[in-house]
């Protein structure tokens, strides 16, 4: 099946890659039904068997979250919205899923590299639901004059982990994003490699990106905001 124009087209061979995307892309819409969901073929490598797909959705807290199955899309970079692939995978009798529409110009986020990660640290499960559970109360009590969630909440610093030569400060937003989308669950999606066991969270970054790989995928959201070009 080849794309129209202003199409894409998914494909996946394993109809467990297909539930695995449809519960990620069915989170990220449950948290925001606007949530954009960029798909990019990962760049082949030697020990794999067969070609990734990267997937990356935007969420309410200024976080990215990710992760990959075994597929490609055509064209290799193609932005669609959440709301339109999830009822196309639900839809889906094939190999081949239709994302809807292509949106590239709707996506404005800077990606993070895929190489050059260090690992600093693992934080164990308890610790992270211990973190969120006092998050979610504390936005109970803490509701923004616009009915969300206060921003200063949102930016506390709850965590500080060092390794690596590396000392990472990870806010709020990046651990309620992880919740929202059932990252660190053990009953939920389907396992991915090279992830954390058992809801331990590993954290990675670069001099530029922090990244939380929990069992069923990662957060990532950059360390220091981009300075404004000037003119």
């Amino acid at each position: 099946m080849e794309p129209l124009s202003g199409r894409a087209v998914i494909r996946l061979n394993d109809a467990g890659d297909r539930e695995d995307l449809g519960a990620f892309v069915a989170r990220a819409v449950r948290m925001d039904g606007q949530s954009l969901v960029r798909l990019r073929n990962s760049p082949s490598r030697p020990e794999q068997l067969e070609p990734r797909l990267q997937v990356w959705a935007t969420t309410p807290f200024d976080s990215l979250v990710t992760r990959s199955v075994a597929g490609v899309v055509d064209p290799p970079d193609a932005t669609v919205h959440a709301a339109n692939l999830l009822p196309g995978i639900a839809v889906a009798r094939s190999s081949d899923i239709d994302p809807g529409p292509v949106v590239d110009p709707l996506w404005r986020t800077q990606l993070p590299p895929l190489a050059g990660w260090s690992l600093v640290d693992t934080v164990p499960a308890a610790v992270i639901a211990d973190l969120i559970a006092a998050g979610t109360d504390s936005a109970r009590e803490n509701v923004s004059p616009a009915g969300g969630t206060a921003s200063s909440l949102l930016d506390q610093q709850v965590l500080t982990v060092s390794g690596a030569g590396y000392t990472v400060a990870v806010p709020m937003r990046c651990l309620f994003a992880l919740s929202g989308m059932g990252f660190a669950s053990s009953t939920e999606g389907g396992p991915e490699a090279g992830t954390a066991e058992q809801g331990a969270v590993r954290v990675f970054a670069t001099e530029a990106w922090l990244r939380l790989d929990a069992r069923f995928g990662a957060v990532v959201r950059r360390r220091h905001s981009l300075l404004p070009l000037l003119f």
